[in-house]
């Protein structure tokens, strides 16, 4: 198995569990582990994003925000500010997180989830 075989298939998992925590009815609990799953899918987005443009495209990258810009060009993802805006989120959740700052959190994670599955589709259909 390659390693973009094999995030392509931990990033579903994950993407699926963000999902799941974010179906549940709000508490802090839910709260907290939907933010803890927003930070591991995101870590393997852009590391799937990564393999990707290195396995199949011969593209190198380094950090997420080159990355995300790179498969922007290369048509795995469409174009959305709040790409980087998500680098962002990930990178503050290591620096604060009062509660105001998870509620907040919490609030974008919705339309987060969603960038997560227009990334799931735009691997598939760069997979033909």
């Amino acid at each position: 198995m390659t390693k973009f075989s094999a995030l392509k298939r931990d990033f579903a998992k994950a993407l699926s569990r963000l999902e799941e925590a974010l179906e549940q009815k709000k508490s802090r609990i839910v709260r907290d582990a939907a933010i803890k799953r927003f930070e591991f899918t995101f870590d393997i987005s852009w590391k799937l994003m990564k393999a990707l443009l290195e396995e199949k495209k011969g593209i190198v990258c380094a950090s997420p925000k080159e990355c995300i810009k790179l498969a922007y060009n290369q048509g795995i993802i469409d174009y959305d500010k709040t790409w980087i805006d998500v680098v962002d989120l990930r990178n503050e959740i290591v620096h604060e997180y009062s509660e105001e700052y998870a509620n907040g959190l919490y609030a974008k994670l919705p339309k987060v989830a969603k960038l997560f599955a227009n990334l799931k589709a735009g691997i598939e259909k760069n997979m033909h």
